[in-house]
């Protein structure tokens, strides 16, 4: 997060000495425009941290630093006498600021002293503003990678890692683009510092430019104090925009400067916020379409997708889901305080065959729903629900007739994208079970039958969920 820190002295040299020993990559320094009515000025400035000499505060003082001290930013306060003598200087403690110090010290130890203040008040705010639950930072280690596509995936994923370059970071909805930013984030030298997400579909276009750039008080109708937007709060760490194709256009110009210049300008402010910082962007859109389709910036697109990174969809990766099913059944139970922890065969089955077009997301909430109705310690299938079960209990009787009807019906209201993948997904495991039952699950003579080599075949049973052994 970048800190903002106001100095007011009566003095334009201590002035100057504070901000030589205070300016950093990660502060932002910032003084009253003129002398007269200095404090005034002072006090309307958005700072985290106030740094203030002594002289320039008005009678009362403690009832000046309690004011400052009950701003809504919530700031820290430090004190510069010019006394040495300690009793002075807990006077000030006592009336409630941080710190209280003598302006007389040395650059160094007075440097440090700063820093330490700096950093404490930057640790509460970070606490304040940027953590969520708890649940462990996720590792590329974390996510299931029996299936040939997800290993060649994480394969494109792990150069990058390291890399302080754009990505932008694809796939369907629900196969955990946020999740891979976070474990990107957290292997990468930024990970130490702030991951901020932002859902850009989930604002409307007036509140979304606040929540991104900020804006100081009275930049607009209800705009009553300063706030700060996501850009400044991820400096130094990771900005995670998700739903990147929703931005409207107007915010995808300013979006584009940011990214060229690492610098914006919060909204009713006059100066510029310089900030650090690695940008993320994800979409369950095809970008490239929208390009086509004039609803994307051409500029922008190539901005983002520097790097392009395509999470494969459940369905391509059904050799996953075992492992998927173990670990949230290790997870979930303390969650929602429950004891189940296994799963039947016939279950897991079901699961392995089912389409999954929410994919992740919706394995794991089918799991924690099968969870909260499970009357023993192990998930069944009539705990699932009827569209999971319906791939096990079709199987006997589901021919390519079957499914192509079938699938009619319940996909005619999808993009004829959508319609088509789904269609042939299900056509193609509906053939590949019709041949199966017809040979009585012997692979060599199946393959032979669909005219493909046995290795071929295997792979397509692997991605469907099939077994031989079903079909004995």
């Amino acid at each position: 997060m970048l800190l903002r820190v106001a100095i007011g002295a009566d003095s334009p040299e201590l002035v100057r000495r504070l901000e030589r020993l205070i300016q950093g990559r990660d502060i932002m320094v910032e003084t009253p425009n003129s002398r007269r009515h200095h404090w005034e000025q002072l006090c309307r400035i958005p700072a985290d941290v106030f740094v203030v000499a002594e002289g320039l505060i008005p009678q009362p003082v403690r009832d000046r630093i309690e004011f400052l001290r009950e701003l809504p930013v919530e700031p820290a306060v430090v004190v510069l006498s010019d006394s040495e003598h300690p009793d002075d200087h807990a006077s000030f403690l006592a009336a409630n600021c941080d710190a209280a110090l003598y302006e007389g010290l040395p650059d160094e130890p007075l440097r440090e002293a700063l820093k330490a203040v700096f950093q404490k008040h930057l640790d509460t705010l970070r606490e304040k503003r940027l953590n969520g639950p708890d649940d462990g930072i996720p590792r590329l280690a974390d996510f299931a990678c029996r299936s040939r596509s997800m290993r060649r995936f994480i394969r494109t994923v792990q150069p990058v890692v390291r890399r302080d370059t754009s990505l932008l970071i694809t796939g369907e909805t629900g196969v955990g683009k946020e999740h891979l930013a976070r474990a990107i984030h957290g292997e990468s030298p930024r990970s130490g510092r702030p991951f901020v997400a932002v859902n850009c579909g989930a604002l409307p276009e007036s509140l979304l430019e606040s929540e991104l750039f900020g804006h100081e008080k009275g930049a607009f109708t209800g705009a009553s104090s300063y706030r700060r937007g996501v850009f400044e709060m991820a400096h130094g760490g990771t900005l995670f925009l998700d739903e990147i194709g929703e931005m409207p256009q107007a915010l995808q110009v300013r979006l584009l400067r940011v990214l060229e210049d690492r610098s914006f300008r919060p909204l009713g402010s006059e100066k510029n916020v310089q900030v650090d910082i690695r940008i993320m962007a994800a979409s369950n859109k095809d970008l490239e379409e929208e390009v086509d389709a004039g609803d994307f910036r051409k500029d922008l697109f190539y901005r983002l997708s520097v790097m392009q990174l395509h999470i494969p969809p459940l369905r391509d990766r059904r050799e996953d889901i075992p492992e998927l099913v173990e670990s949230y059944l290790s997870y979930l139970p303390s969650r929602i305080g429950c004891d189940v922890s296994d799963i039947t065969e016939e279950a897991m089955q079901a699961l392995r065959r089912y389409e999954w077009p929410g994919n992740v997301r919706e394995l794991i909430n089918v799991l924690e729903r099968a969870m909260l109705l499970c009357e023993g310690d192990e998930i069944t299938l009539e705990g699932l629900p009827q569209a999971v079960r319906e791939t096990v209990e079709s199987t006997a009787t589901g021919t390519v007739e079957q499914v192509v009807e079938k699938e009619m019906c319940r996909l005619s209201d999808r993009p004829w994208k959508e319609f088509r993948e789904h269609v042939l997904e299900r056509l193609e495991r509906a053939y590949l079970e019709d041949l199966l039952r017809r040979t009585a699950g012997r692979v060599g003579e199946t393959a032979r039958l669909a005219g493909m080599r046995p290795r071929s075949l295997y792979e397509k049973m692997k991605r469907h969920g099939l077994c031989k052994e079903d079909f004995k």
